[in-house]
């Protein structure tokens, strides 16, 4: 049986017309032995009526109807009957009367319910093992669609920008610098192993060198990283590389593109230019390198006010060269123990030995430390902070960028209790968009003692601040940029080195990888550079993430069509599962379980 229309089709401009739908039964409906059923497809839903004295024979066959049946109907357009019009509904205004009825797989009884309603109150692993139920529902159908359009509008940017699509391989080389790669084995080299790839950053940089000047791939990726809302261990990137660019290319290049897919996909008009804001004044102002500006409480620095106090915790961080950090959380003393305990747990799981606070409630400041204040700091502390009744005031005493980690993460639960207790209001539609700049190109990892690049190895320094990378790496800027949307970063990118000397440079003298060891893994990559590489430079946006935010979704889970869980499972398929011995065998390995 063939469908003559959709689902959402039929109006009653089609009254009288002989029909043919498919689709699955949404719902059936016995009023006094006649059937109505919501015939169901992609598009929407259409009702039809089953009448056993007009048909006894289609009537017998739907009696045994069950709800998500697969089914096909032929029959009449015919009008509602007066007061029974859904207005709700495309085809609200007609039913089709059945004339024939094929059955084409009759279905067990759904584990949970496939509306929106019912289905986001379900356990989310049960979701996951039924996904292909799971995606039956309207707003994970929508989800789909949105994320078709977001990948569409995007190909028709870059495409109006002159970029062609290249494929990189998945299959690449390990190159352990970054996250965690996953291994494959090869049955033809013993004991060899590619990896999945991370990104297709060497191979990007290798095109612009082939002349490509301008390429973007929609590309997966694979990192064995630990799994949560906005992470997982395979995901899709819209990667972007450009010759002969500078960082207003990019952002002028990449500002378009997001004013392109918001306008196709929502039908919204973002504001351009982006806000630009340095790492440190992010850091400084919101404890994050990723701020969400749609809320204030922004984090106020009291090192020097601190400096000589009486509170010696605060005077030994200060004088040690740490800071003293504190926000005011408007209108949040009547947080309970229980959330009060919650958040000092949140700030020992980064580092702190607890949360100092003060809570202002008629008119007394209430706090274990604030007999140590001296009545300078409590007047400076109201002034900065606009100390006011209700207020709740937390404070963080570490290393600046622990200090600033710890509270930002505060900030940010802060703010959802407010808006829980309705005292603050966070739209998921109020876009900020902003561009995070001007990021150090090396941190120092302590544990290793030595310096590691913060974005990746191949981010090209500042000009101006390349002097200090042989005496003091820590003071040098990468030309570096991420774009950050409420507090979600959307993408990150650079200007890369492209001059073999100072690319071998920083793998040699700054990071101290020895000279074998780059030669292994990026020598076929230093060699392309000989060979008249240009400048060049490129971002990659994550697709799933965007595609969440679009969709008003906090997990990327709900814009993936097969995700996995938080362990990193396939619930519906069952993945991942052993193997056998001969499959060892034929790739020369073997397992070791732990104890």
């Amino acid at each position: 049986m063939k469908r003559s229309h959709h689902c959402a089709q039929l109006t009653t401009a089609e009254l009288g017309a002989t029909v043919s739908l498919l689709g699955w039964v949404d719902s059936i409906r016995d009023h006094g032995g006649i059937l109505f059923i919501d015939l169901r497809d992609r598009k929407g839903i259409t009702q039809v009526m089953f009448d056993p004295k007009a048909n006894a024979t289609v009537g017998e066959q739907a009696a045994h109807l069950k709800p998500e049946s697969v089914i096909g109907i032929t029959g009449k357009v015919v009008a509602r009957p007066e007061g029974t019009v859904n207005g709700a509904l495309p085809t609200g205004g007609i039913e089709v009367e059945a004339t024939e009825l094929t059955i084409h797989n009759v279905s067990d009884t759904p584990p949970f319910p496939l509306d929106d309603v019912g289905g986001d109150k379900v356990n989310e692993d049960l979701r996951l093992t039924y996904r292909y139920l799971d995606l039956r529902r309207p707003k994970m159908r929508k989800n789909l669609q949105v994320r078709h359009k977001a990948a569409k509008s995007i190909r028709d940017y870059f495409d109006s920008q002159e970029f062609i699509e290249v494929e990189t391989p998945a299959l690449f080389k390990s190159t352990p610098e970054g996250a965690r790669e996953y291994l494959v084995p090869s049955r033809i080299h013993a004991g060899q192993f590619y990896a999945l790839s991370q990104s297709p950053q060497q191979f990007k940089q290798i095109l612009m060198v082939a002349g490509v000047e301008k390429y973007f791939q929609i590309a997966r990726c694979f990192r064995d990283e630990d799994l949560r809302a906005d992470r997982q261990m395979e995901f899709t990137q819209v990667d972007v590389e450009a010759s002969f660019v500078t960082r207003e290319d990019i952002y002028a290049l990449f500002e378009g593109m997001l004013t392109k897919l918001w306008k196709d996909v929502l039908g919204t008009e973002i504001q351009t230019p982006f806000l630009r804001m340095p790492f440190h004044e992010a850091m400084n102002r919101f404890g994050v390198d990723k701020p969400d500006v749609r809320f204030g409480l922004e984090l106020m620095d009291f090192t020097e006010l601190f400096n000589t106090s009486g509170f010696k915790v605060f005077a030994s961080t200060a004088a040690g060269g740490g800071a003293i950090k504190a926000i005011n959380a408007k209108g949040l003393a009547d947080l309970t123990q229980g959330e009060l305990k919650a958040l000092e747990e949140i700030a020992k799981s980064l580092g702190a030995k607890g949360l100092a606070f003060i809570k202002v409630e008629g008119g007394e400041w209430k706090s274990p430390i604030v007999k140590f204040f001296s009545e300078a700091e409590k007047a400076a502390l109201t002034a900065q902070l606009e100390v006011g009744e209700g207020d709740m005031i937390f404070f963080a005493a570490a290393p600046w960028e622990k200090a600033c980690a710890i509270l930002g993460r505060i900030r940010l639960e802060a703010a959802q209790l407010l808006v829980k207790r309705g005292k603050m209001t966070i739209r998921h539609d109020d876009w900020k968009f902003l561009w995070v700049i001007d990021f150090p190109l090396m941190s120092h990892d302590e544990a290793e003692n030595r310096y590691v690049a913060t974005h990746h190895p191949f981010t090209a320094p500042v000009p101006e601040d390349a002097a200090y990378l042989d005496s003091d790496p820590k003071k040098v800027r990468g030309q570096h940029y991420d774009v950050v949307l409420n507090g979600m970063e959307l993408g990150g990118g650079s200007i890369r080195i492209h001059n073999p000397a100072m690319q071998k440079k920083i793998f040699e003298d700054v990071l101290k990888i020895p000279a074998d060891v780059v030669e292994s893994r990026f020598g076929y990559m230093l060699k392309a550079f000989t060979y008249g590489a240009p400048p060049h430079g490129g971002i990659a946006f994550g697709l799933d993430r965007m595609c969440a935010l679009l969709c008003g979704t906090t997990s990327i889970r709900d814009v993936i069509a097969f995700p996995k869980t938080q362990k990193g499972q396939d619930l519906m398929a069952q993945s991942p599962t052993p193997v056998t011995a001969k499959q060892l065998k034929e790739l020369h390995i073997a397992t070791v379980m732990p104890e």
